[in-house]
C-alpha cells in the first residue's frame, strides 16, 4: 500500500473532483480524499511536493510499429532543402555502415526550399544505396533507382507505381512497404518497440490504441504486437486494419479498423480526401472514395453483427458521410446500444453530420496536433479548401456540444506523440470558437479516451477501484492561461502504482516477460 499526498489530484471524471491525497493498494486506487485515512497511517508515503496529478494520458490513434520502425531510421522532416536531405543521407550511411538500404520518413513539399516532393532522380543524387522515403502523411512513398531494381514485379506492375518519378501510391505503396520491412531483422523490430514505448511513457502515455495489419507481410505486425504488448508498460488496444471480418474473429479480437484498408478516402496532403464540393484550387477535383457505399455498408453490417467495434478513416466530408451512412445501415440491420463505433479524423463534418453521429453514438478519434502541423500549414489548407472550410476543420467544441465523445491521438509517425502539445492545441484552435476548455481537453486525452476502448472501469480517471495509472505534472493546468499550456512538463508516470523508471532491458527480457505477464 502507498499513500500519495501533497498534490493536486484532478480526477478527470465527467463530474470532476480535485483532492490532495490518493491511496494505492496492489495497483488499484483505494482512496481519494483530502486527509490520510487512519488505517493507512503506517503505509509507505510519497510526498509529491505540491505538484499536479492526472490519469495517465492515452493516444487513441497510432501506427505503433511503423512509428517504432521510423524512430530508428532516417527522419528527413527537418530537411531545409534537398541538399540538406542529401547530407542527412550521407551522415546516416557513415553512422550505419552495415546497412544495405535506407528507409526514411517525412518528405514534404511545404518544408523544403524546392516546394515540391523529391522524385527518383533527386534520390539518385542523394545516395547510391537503395532508398525509400515515406511521405510525411504515411500514405505514399518514393524509391530511388537502386531500390526500384530490387522491388518485386507485384510492386512495379501495380497501377499505383509511377516508374518515371519512383512514387508508390495506394496498393503499390502497401506492397512496397511490405517488401522493405522484410529487410528489418526481428531483433531490431523488438528493440524499436521497446524504445518507442519508453519514449511514450516519458510523455505520460499509458493507454495506446494501435492500428496494425499493414506494412508487414502476412500480418506479422499483428502477431508481434499481440505477443509483445503484454510486456510493455502501456495498455495496448489493437485495431486490425482489414475488412476481412473472419481474420479478426479467428484471432478472437474485439476490434476491427483503422486506416489504409479501412481508409474511406485519402488525405489533404495529396488532395485526395473526398469532398462534397470541389477543392478550391482545382474545380475538377473532389478527391476520391476508396470504396463504394455498398461495399462499406456490407463490411459494417458484417462486423457489427459479429459484435466488433469498428473504426474507419474518413477525412473529407464526403467520406464522413459515407461512414455515417454505413454505420446507420449496420445499426438498423442489427441494433446495438453500446457499440462505440469510431470515425478517425472526421476533419470536415457539418452540423447535420454531427447530429447524426451523436444520435447513433459514434465516437471520433481526433488528432489536435494537425491543427498546427507545419507539414500542412494553414495557408496550404486555405489554398486547397478555401478559408471557410479550412477553419471548419476539426470542430472540437461543436462535437462536444453535440454530445459526441471525442478522444485524442497522434497518428504517429505522422506527428510525434505528445499529449501536452495536443492539449494545448485543443484549447487554442485556429478558430477560437472551436477551442475547448482545459478540463475538456484533459478528458479528451484521459477519461474519454478510455471510454473509447471500453476501459472506463479500468483507467482514464482517478477514482476508487481503478488502476493506479497516473502522471505527475510540474504545474496545475487548470490554473494556467490556455496559451501557456504547452509549457507543462511530465515529471513522472506511474503504472499500477509503481513509478516508471526505465524500459525493459533487452529483447530476451521482453519476450520472457510477454510469455508470463497477464494482459493489462
Amino acid at each position: 500500500m502507498t499513500v500519495f499526498k501533497n498534490a493536486v489530484f484532478i480526477s478527470c471524471e465527467d463530474n470532476n473532483k480535485v483532492f490532495s491525497v490518493m491511496v494505492e493498494d496492489s495497483g488499484r486506487i483505494v482512496y481519494c480524499g483530502d486527509s490520510v485515512p487512519e488505517k493507512c497511517s503506517a503505509a509507505n508515503q510519497v510526498d509529491l511536493g505540491g505538484r499536479c496529478v492526472l490519469p495517465s494520458f492515452a493516444d487513441t490513434h497510432i501506427h505503433f510499429e511503423s512509428f517504432a520502425l521510423f524512430r530508428s531510421t532516417l527522419d528527413v522532416r527537418d530537411a531545409a532543402d534537398f541538399n540538406d536531405m542529401a547530407c542527412m543521407f550521407r551522415k546516416y550511411e557513415r553512422e550505419n555502415p552495415k546497412e544495405k538500404f535506407i528507409p526514411a520518413f517525412g518528405c514534404c513539399a511545404h518544408t523544403v526550399a524546392e516546394r515540391r516532393l523529391p522524385e527518383k532522380d533527386d534520390l539518385d543524387k542523394m545516395s547510391s544505396m537503395p532508398v525509400l522515403i515515406v511521405k510525411y502523411d504515411g500514405h505514399a512513398g518514393v524509391a530511388n533507382t537502386a531500390l526500384i531494381k530490387q522491388l518485386p514485379p507485384e510492386v512495379t506492375s501495380d497501377p499505383g507505381f509511377d516508374s518515371k518519378t519512383g512514387w508508390m501510391y495506394q496498393n503499390a505503396f502497401y506492397l512496397g512497404v511490405n517488401f522493405i520491412t522484410l529487410k528489418v531483422s526481428p531483433i531490431k523490430i523488438l528493440k524499436n518497440l521497446i524504445d518507442a514505448s519508453d519514449m511514450m511513457a516519458r510523455r505520460g502515455i499509458g493507454l495506446v490504441h494501435n492500428v496494425e495489419g499493414v506494412g508487414y507481410k502476412n500480418d506479422i505486425d499483428v502477431t508481434t504486437m499481440l505477443i509483445t504488448a503484454k510486456a510493455l508498460p502501456q495498455s495496448f488496444r489493437l485495431f486490425f486494419q482489414t475488412m476481412d471480418v473472419d481474420k479478426v474473429l479467428k484471432r478472437k479480437l474485439p476490434r476491427i479498423g483503422g486506416c489504409f484498408r479501412l481508409a474511406l478516402d485519402g488525405c489533404f496532403g495529396s488532395e485526395d480526401a473526398a469532398l462534397l464540393r470541389p477543392y478550391s484550387n482545382n474545380p475538377e477535383n473532389r478527391g476520391f472514395l476508396t470504396h463504394t457505399q455498398e461495399e462499406v455498408n456490407s463490411f459494417c453490417i458484417r462486423a457489427n453483427r459479429a459484435g466488433l467495434q469498428i473504426s474507419m478513416h474518413a477525412i473529407g466530408d464526403a467520406a464522413v458521410l459515407q461512414a455515417l451512412n454505413a454505420y446507420e445501415a449496420a445499426l438498423k440491420d442489427y441494433p446495438r446500444k453500446d457499440h462505440r463505433h469510431i470515425i478517425i479524423h472526421a476533419n470536415l463534418m457539418d452540423e447535420e453530420m454531427q447530429r447524426r453521429a451523436a444520435d447513433m453514438g459514434i465516437l471520433i478519434a481526433t488528432q489536435p496536433a494537425f491543427l498546427y502541423w507545419e507539414h500542412e500549414p494553414q495557408e496550404y489548407l486555405d489554398n486547397i479548401l478555401g478559408k471557410e472550410r479550412s477553419y471548419a476543420v476539426m470542430p472540437l467544441k461543436s462535437w462536444i456540444e453535440k454530445g459526441i465523445k471525442i478522444s485524442g491521438g497522434s497518428d504517429a509517425p505522422c506527428t510525434i506523440p505528445d499529449p501536452i502539445k495536443s492539449i494545448h492545441y485543443s484549447c487554442n484552435h485556429p478558430d477560437p470558437s472551436q477551442s475547448v476548455g482545459i478540463l475538456d481537453a484533459l478528458r479528451i486525452h484521459t477519461s474519454w479516451a478510455a471510454y473509447t476502448s471500453f476501459d472506463e472501469n479500468e483507467m482514464g480517471t482517478l477514482r476508487e477501484g481503478l488502476r493506479a495509472n497516473f502522471v505527475v505534472l510540474d504545474k496545475n493546468p487548470l490554473e494556467m492561461p490556455t496559451e501557456r499550456l504547452c509549457e507543462l512538463k511530465v515529471q513522472d508516470i506511474y503504472f499500477d502504482g509503481k513509478r516508471y523508471i526505465k524500459p525493459i532491458s533487452g529483447t530476451a527480457a521482453l519476450l520472457f516477460k510477454a510469455l508470463f505477464k497477464p494482459k493489462n
